[in-house]
């Protein structure tokens, strides 16, 4: 077992670590970032759905590293993928499709505005809108967001505009534009975290349309890869180890974490020793890793002694639908929509707030509108289980030769509130295992009736809006349903160690030299994707620690 010493040992690789990797090397520290999967380089991002999508190039297997998940009246938990982002260096980073909204002032005072219950426990953040504001903007900044603040009239106050100007979107996003005027509602380019122009040795996006679920060949996705952890490595002071399975963070005598023990790629155990851990591999991984490291001051897990660890978990609550608009009615509508461009770029957030008759709580959300992702395979699949019992045979090539040839989709999603609730939290499977041995997390999960009501309203409204932009068909999906990714909440910060694990800066209350940073402080989840948010966070918990070390204080 090998015995390197650093000043800090980060966990994890995404967006809650990056920045903390980042900060700690620019302020002359040596740094270590311990990676679970490998070290992608571009050559290896290529638009393969079979080899990339469905074969688990970022996710990890079932059969060897999954989740398990128990349902609402389930008697037995099964394998899961939900709750992972990514295996890789830059994590779900390195595949995402780069939505990129901030929260809104409100999306800190939920306990302030709704209250709490027993059922579903609201609290407000430990911070303001306005204390991360700065945050945003350095994280804006570090990676490329291209957008434009003044298209939305529902956008936070902001010190700077983007880096960059909007990406480029097709011309039918005008079509969605007047149809949002006619019913009163405001589409908005959304902000991108790709490159519209080159940007900081960067070249700018080549418009491909394979963003979400894959990496990005030319380096325009503004991924941590491809940003923070390369300005990290330049520094000098900062490695990264791919293949490294963080198996526990250690605890010495005197109450402090001494560092952390590591499967390498071989499988062999090695140890390293910190000044300072953080721990940022997800919501869902970063949970687990305390849960496993027992020691006799924290038999029930690392900095867990308010037992707190691994509760109020949430995702996000996503419904759906989708447009057909078919070429033969119009014919040019037809000739704007086989434009080549990829993306539609539109959101929305007249309806960030609902009607009080709509749910108790009446937190919506967004809802975003773009083109189907171009896998065929994916495609095929969606059309084929659009009908119950299923599309087959004849009837299923007709409509695949339709929808492929003849029309064009458009799809909205609504990313809005997941409630905190007693029921949904992860513990360790007692009898499921990963590769190394270790127990895997176990994902409990009870959702809201609320989730359900104002799933279906924000539903309605995309419908609507498609329907006004002239679809010939239009149809609902799924509606108040849980996301698998963009998870929160099982770290919680906050001032009081009674009802939080971590303070606003990510450290331990209970072990000083420990931190934890990424969506698991967060609190509640807000009506937009948190990647961003996790961003910003992270480089305040940066700063703070960067200061915190310099002083002495760890």
């Amino acid at each position: 077992m090998g015995n390197d010493t650093f000043d800090f040992v980060v966990i994890g690789s995404g967006a809650g670590a990056s920045p903390m990797a980042a900060g700690a090397a620019a302020a002359g520290l040596r740094v270590l970032v311990l990676e679970k999967g490998p070290n992608h380089p571009r050559s290896a991002y290529v638009h393969d759905e079979i080899g990339v999508v469905r074969r688990g190039f970022f996710i990890p297997s079932l059969l060897d590293d999954p989740h398990t998940i128990l349902t609402r009246g389930a008697k037995q938990a099964a394998r899961t993928e939900i709750g992972w982002m990514a295996q890789c260096v830059g994590g779900g980073t390195v595949h995402m499709a780069g939505y990129f909204y901030r929260l809104h002032p409100e999306d800190f005072r939920m306990k302030s505005l709704y209250g709490t219950s027993e059922d579903i426990p609201l609290d407000d953040w430990p911070y303001t809108y306005d204390d991360l504001e700065p945050y945003y903007v350095q994280a804006e900044e570090a990676i490329g967001v291209s957008g434009d603040a003044a298209e939305n009239p529902f956008d936070p106050p902001r010190s700077r505009p983007y880096p960059l100007p909007p990406i480029s979107t097709h011309p039918f996003g005008g079509a969605i534009d007047e149809a949002g005027r006619r019913i009163g509602v405001h589409p908005f380019r959304e902000a991108r975290a790709i490159l519209s122009r080159p940007y900081r040795g960067r070249a700018q996006c080549v418009y491909c349309d394979f963003c979400g679920s894959y990496g990005c060949e030319v380096g325009a996705k503004s991924s941590t890869q491809e940003t923070l952890l390369a300005d990290a490595v330049a520094t000098g002071r900062c490695e990264i180890r791919a293949g490294c399975m963080g198996r526990e963070v250690t605890l010495g005598r005197d109450g402090r974490v001494e560092g952390c023990i590591y499967f390498d790629p071989e499988g062999r155990e090695q140890r390293v020793k910190a000044r300072v851990v953080c721990v940022s591999a997800s919501a869902i991984e970063s949970a687990r890793l305390l849960l496993l490291s027992k020691s006799a001051s924290f038999p029930d897990g690392l900095a867990n002694g308010s037992g707190l660890v691994g509760r109020r978990l949430q995702f996000s609550v996503f419904s759906g639908g989708r447009g057909i608009y078919r070429y033969d009615r119009d014919p040019s509508r037809a000739l704007t929509l086989r434009h080549p461009a990829p993306f539609i770029g539109r959101s929305v957030q007249d309806f960030y707030t609902v009607p009080k008759e709509v749910a108790a709580i009446p937190k919506g959300g967004t809802i975003r509108i773009g083109f189907q992702h171009p896998n065929p395979i994916y495609r095929a699949l969606r059309i084929a289980k659009e009908m119950h019992p299923h599309r087959w045979g004849a009837a299923l090539k007709d409509r695949i030769r339709e929808r492929f040839r003849e029309s064009r989709t458009i799809e909205f999603e609504t990313f809005a509130e997941f409630f905190p609730n007693r029921g949904t939290f992860i513990d360790l499977d007692p009898e499921v295992r990963d590769r190394w041995g270790l127990p895997v997390a176990r994902i409990h999960l009870d959702v809201p009736d609320e989730h359900k009501s104002i799933g279906r309203y924000l539903q309605a409204r995309g419908l609507e809006l498609l329907s006004a932009a002239g679809a010939d068909e239009v149809a609902a999906d799924s509606a108040g349903e849980t996301t698998g990714h963009l998870v929160e909440g099982t770290v919680r910060m906050g001032t009081d160690p009674r009802t939080s694990v971590v303070n606003p800066f990510g450290q331990s209350h209970e072990v000083p030299n420990l931190f934890v940073v990424d969506g698991s402080n967060f609190p509640t989840t807000g009506g937009v994707p948190i990647t961003l948010t996790i961003l910003a966070h992270s480089f305040r918990c940066a700063e703070y620690l960067v200061a915190a070390m310099k002083r002495g204080d760890l």
